[in-house]
Order: structure tokens, then C-alpha cells, then sequence
């Protein structure tokens, strides 16, 4: 690993059909519903970038984990809609 690289997880809180439509490489997927549930599977050491369709339902998860001792909580803001536009452009769009 190199010295700038840090240690994360891109939690992806979208539903499954959305899931299967288009996904970031190497994210982790709980849907928004489970995440209660499934906070066990997230580190609370490193950063989690909290990602959804548009970025409205995962800042509500981010401020959900972050109430509830996930300090490195972050929302991807424009969600996977942005990513697609400005990173990766070839993903599919929905």
C-alpha cells in the first residue's frame, strides 16, 4: 500500500435491483433497511463512505452511524449518480 492510500469501505445502502444495475468496484453492499442489523460487518477504525443513488438516503446512514460511534462516517455526496457522471463515466445510468 502506498503511503497516500487509506483504508476504507464504500458501504452502498441501494436496493438490490439498483445493485444490479451498477455498482462501484470493491463496495460493500447492506441495504439502507439492514443496516441496524449489520453495523458488526463495518470497521469503526477506518473511513466508511456511506453511497446511494443521489446521496439523500445515505446521508441519513451516515448520520445514523455517525450517531452511533462511527466518527469516520462519510456521505459520497451525488451518490453513484455522480460517481458515474464525473468517475467513472462508462458505468451504466438509471
Amino acid at each position: 500500500m502506498r503511503a497516500d492510500e487509506i483504508v476504507h469501505t464504500v458501504l452502498d445502502i441501494r436496493e438490490q435491483i439498483e445493485v444490479k444495475t451498477c455498482a462501484i468496484e470493491g463496495s460493500q453492499w447492506i441495504p439502507m433497511q439492514s443496516i441496524p442489523q449489520h453495523m458488526e460487518v463495518l470497521s469503526r477504525a477506518s473511513p466508511v463512505i456511506v453511497q446511494c443513488h443521489h446521496g439523500v438516503r445515505s446521508a441519513m446512514v451516515t448520520e445514523f452511524l455517525r450517531n452511533n460511534g462511527f466518527e469516520n462516517a462519510w456521505n459520497l455526496a451525488g451518490g453513484i449518480d455522480a460517481w458515474s457522471r464525473l468517475i467513472e463515466p462508462d458505468m451504466p445510468r438509471y
